[in-house]
């Protein structure tokens, strides 16, 4: 059964740093994709960044409004992807979720989430 756990989130001020991690169990995902997607109150859930695997070096995607300032990484040793984010908004508050699958984009449907955590930023 493969579950995937997010952790990080919290409140932070604008302009502050937050990391998450999402940790991954029951398959790795070293040759496929973790990403991560938000969500607020009333609204669709939207990509924000992915990391899929490609040779020779992994592949990374982001949003327009997330680019520059979150960086995706992971840890295969430890089957964790990490979602830095830095010069935080306020229009950043969401719940964050983390995804799993094959291949991970704006326009592709996990196979697998988590259950989510809240990133609070106050302005």
């Amino acid at each position: 059964q493969v579950q995937l756990v997010e952790s990080g989130g919290g409140l932070v001020q604008a302009g502050g740093s937050l990391r998450l991690s999402c940790a991954a169990s029951g398959r790795t995902f070293s040759r496929s994709g973790m990403g991560w997607f938000r969500q607020t109150p009333g609204k669709e859930r939207e990509f924000v960044a992915a990391i899929n695997w490609s040779w020779p070096r992994d592949a990374t995607y982001y949003s327009n409004s997330v680019k520059g300032r979150f960086t995706i990484s992971r840890d295969n040793g430890k089957n964790t992807a990490y979602l830095q984010m830095n010069s935080l908004k306020a229009e950043d508050t969401a719940v964050y979720y983390c995804a799993a699958g094959n291949s991970i984009g704006p326009d592709r449907n996990p196979d697998y989430w988590g259950q989510g955590t809240q990133v609070t930023v106050s302005s």
